[in-house]
């Protein structure tokens, strides 16, 4: 499976974006997926994630209200909708994939996840 999120760019605080997250390769519409970034000089942390049922959708408290975790099964790729950015959301953020067959843990930490798209930088100015 592979994963590559785009989508990224500069934007002022208060402004939105819309990161995608497209797999290819051995795909499912099955699978648990997830957003995390990664701000300069921090580690990474989790964002959102979905479950693999579309059913469950997870938020860390700095983004819940302002973000949306969603996927187009047709199109095999996952979106983060990103309003009111602040300047905190600036980081590098990383789309992942659990791809073990109904999928019920964690879904917060990195070694939830299988595998992992290459990163698309978010800058909010303000």
């Amino acid at each position: 499976v592979q994963l590559q999120a785009s989508g990224g760019g500069l934007v002022q605080a208060g402004g939105s974006l819309r990161l995608s997250c497209a797999a290819s390769g051995r795909t499912s519409n099955r699978y648990t997926m997830g957003w995390f970034r990664q701000a300069p000089g921090k580690e990474r942390e989790f964002v959102a994630a979905e479950s693999w049922s579309g059913l469950s959708t997870y938020y860390a408290d700095s983004v819940k209200g302002r973000f949306i975790i969603s996927r187009d099964n047709a199109k095999n790729t996952a979106y983060l909708q990103m309003n009111s950015l602040k300047p905190e959301d600036t980081g590098v953020y990383y789309c992942a994939a659990n791809i073990r067959r109904y999928y019920s843990g964690s879904v917060y930490h990195e070694g939830d996840y299988d595998y992992w798209g290459q990163g698309t930088q978010v800058t909010v100015s303000s």
